[in-house]
């Protein structure tokens, strides 16, 4: 399904609310004047308050699919709809504000 790439400084956050940020953004694809990100490149989690019972927090996320036409490098990249799984809990990553004028698929 198409949707805008994902960029360095889209607003992504793990279910509970923390930001999340890409690891390894990918330099040689620009959008907004920012990088976009790879699905190799997992997503680092800081803030996550997930604390119930037994305090497991998100610490990272790994998108799992991601564009199907659009690659760069070899590695398809992340899309606003490209779904993520966070470590160590399985809960999703939250893709919330992206650039919009460039559109995968």
């Amino acid at each position: 399904m198409p949707g805008p790439l994902l960029h360095v400084g889209a607003t992504v956050l793990c279910a509970h609310g923390g930001m999340a940020t890409p690891s390894a953004p990918n330099p040689r694809v620009l959008v907004s004047g920012q990088p976009t990100v790879t699905m190799t490149a997992p997503y680092v989690i800081a803030g996550c308050p997930f604390n119930v019972v037994v305090p497991v927090p998100c610490v990272t996320g790994q998108w799992v699919v991601a564009a199907l036409r659009v690659f760069s490098n070899g590695q398809p990249l992340v899309l606003m709809d490209s779904q993520a799984v966070c470590v160590p809990n399985g809960t999703p990553l939250l893709p919330l504000v992206a650039q919009t004028r460039v559109i995968g698929s």
